[in-house]
């Protein structure tokens, strides 16, 4: 025989538990992935805030941020170098459509986003370019020529 508790209390104790879990792992990816969290910007639908996913890799001439900005027009994203850092930004609005109804699942993000990554020293930030495809941006960001290794000979 199966036991199954229905109390309504208990389903909604239960329910809080499992957020403080969920929060603390959604802040804890958030961290990892060197942003902040503020109070009110946890969850895909809290309409506050939130930070876009980036790949940043290097070859020998530049290096290369993507940006995953699925959903975002490309005239809702800001890109700009200050004091040597990146500034990824930008906020995209809820479709009109769900303000009716009754919702059922919303995982889209909406709200403001912002993104920011200190570069290092040896870049060429008045070369820096940036394209946008697909709902990915993509910003190349050259190495000063002295940044460039060079294979010495040796004789």
């Amino acid at each position: 025989m199966a036991l199954f508790y229905h109390d309504p209390e208990f389903r909604q104790f239960e329910n809080q538990i499992s957020n403080v879990f969920t929060n603390f792992f959604t802040d804890l990816d958030t961290a990892k992935r060197g942003g902040s969290v503020r109070a009110g910007a946890r969850g895909a639908n809290s309409g506050s805030s939130w930070i876009p996913p980036l790949d940043v890799y290097e070859t020998d001439k530049e290096f290369v941020v993507n940006a995953e900005l699925a959903g975002v027009p490309k005239e809702n994203v800001n890109v700009d170098v200050h004091n040597n850092v990146l500034h990824i930004s930008g906020e995209t609005k809820q479709d009109q459509k769900h303000k009716e109804g009754n919702v059922h699942i919303q995982e889209r993000r909406f709200g403001k986003y912002s993104r920011s990554i200190t570069l290092p020293s040896n870049v060429k930030s008045d070369e820096i370019a940036a394209k946008f495809d697909q709902g990915v941006l993509e910003v190349k960001i050259p190495k000063a020529e002295n940044a460039i290794p060079k294979k010495i000979t040796i004789q």
